[in-house]
């Protein structure tokens, strides 16, 4: 196979976030739909009639194997990450896995030694921070056009909790709740407008539904090694949205129906745990009810984003930014059309082909996981946490500048 024929892309799990990468693959000429990998012959089946070329196995042992598979992008369970991206690895694939990159930072650290060792890319695939907004946001920050870097905040009020849920999603020593599922998006977009390197984590979390256990908000500080301050803030619980503030736009770029108030919590009471799995089935791919993939008219928002410099402050609108000096406000228009999991795909393809190192590898997934932790321990403790592993994003480094706190 030349450099010129295209990546023969496979996915590990066929639930929402697995099914979102694949319109993005069959959009690029630089990747081929190849295979799926499920444990659900329906699911499966829906897939085989959409891709009848492509492979279907029930096992990631058997999708690893195929020599007709150069890529895997695993979206299966959290807990299960580190054996899936390994059995994937040991047959000389590129992985992207979901985020966040494992449990604990031994499993994070397997995973890196051995796509290192088979000169493979493993990339995480933190969708929302490679979301066009995004991106501009960080030019912004990184050129220097505001003057330095001082806070970032995200906020988000979301229905979370209160959507359909494997139990895993809800269980923490598995990866679930919001700290460890949504905190690491939110974790993601901060460390990249921020440049990376958290000093420590002050934080605290909240179960406010006694039925599900797993912490379903949360309220994060996060200092950096250059004195600039973050906070990310968070609750799923289905009542006031963040939406309200952000022009009613929702985080697929679509307006946000708030007139359906409660309708995840009212959803869940119409009946038992069996009624939640139907409903959870009923989300993946091919079903019923899965997730629109029809085009946006707005950039998507993933809760309010804010960045902080001396000269102005930068934030989202539904065409682009909004950038605020000491003499205007002035919108950035940005076009419409390419998504964050477009943009992995692109990154993943620079990796594969042109050998250039992307910034969302193992070592950015294991430093955004360290702050995950660290924003949970610093709960259960009450006490500041400090970071050890963390990672400078690339072009940030070049735009240092003297801490804001003496």
């Amino acid at each position: 196979m030349t450099s010129d024929n295209p990546i023969r892309f496979g996915i590990v799990g066929l639930g929402t976030a697995g099914s979102a990468l694949v319109g993005p693959a069959v959009k690029s000429p630089h990747f081929e739909m190849a295979a799926a990998a499920d444990l659900d012959e329906e699911t499966l089946a829906r897939f085989k009639a959409d891709f009848p070329q492509a492979e279907t196995f029930t096992s990631v042992e058997a999708i690893a194997a195929s020599p007709n598979v150069d890529t895997l992008f695993i979206s299966t369970p959290t807990q299960l990450h580190t054996g899936h991206v390994l059995a994937a690895v040991a047959n000389g694939k590129h992985v992207v896995t979901e985020k966040p990159i494992a449990v604990n930072l031994d499993d994070a650290d397997a995973m890196i030694e051995a796509s290192e060792k088979a000169g493979v890319t493993l990339m995480v695939g933190h969708s929302f921070g490679y979301e066009t907004p995004i991106q501009a946001m960080r030019e912004v920050v990184a050129g220097g056009e505001l003057g330095p870097l001082r806070m970032v905040h995200n906020w988000y009020f979301t229905d979370w909790m209160h959507r359909p849920r494997n139990p895993e999603e809800l269980d923490t020593a598995l990866g679930g709740g919001v700290t460890f599922r949504q905190g690491s998006h939110q974790f993601d977009v901060i460390r990249l407008l921020g440049g990376g390197l958290v000093r420590s984590v002050r934080a605290m979390t909240g179960v406010f539904d006694p039925s599900r256990t797993a912490p379903g908000a949360h309220a994060v500080f996060l200092e950096f090694e250059d004195g600039a301050a973050a906070t990310a803030v968070y609750n799923g619980y289905d009542r006031f949205r963040t939406a309200e503030l952000g022009y009613n736009v929702g985080e697929n770029g679509q307006p946000a129906d708030l007139a359906a108030y409660g309708a995840a919590r009212a959803a869940l009471r119409s009946g038992g745990a069996s009624r939640e799995q139907e409903l959870k089935r009923g989300a993946r791919y091919g079903a019923s009810g899965a997730r629109s993939r029809a085009p946006a008219p707005n950039h998507p928002f993933y809760g309010l984003t804010i960045a902080s410099c001396e000269g102005g402050d930068v934030r989202q609108s539904p065409n682009g930014l909004l950038v605020y000096t000491d003499d205007e406000r002035k919108e950035v228009e940005l076009p419409l059309g390419t998504s964050g999991r477009d943009n992995i795909l692109t990154e993943l393809h620079a990796a594969v082909r042109k050998g250039v190192p992307p910034l969302h590898d193992g070592r950015w997934g294991k430093a955004n996981l360290e702050v995950c932790l660290a924003a949970l321990e610093s709960a259960r403790a009450r006490k500041e946490v400090y970071l050890e592993h963390q990672r400078p994003c690339e072009g940030r480094e070049d735009t240092r500048f003297p801490p804001a706190r003496e």
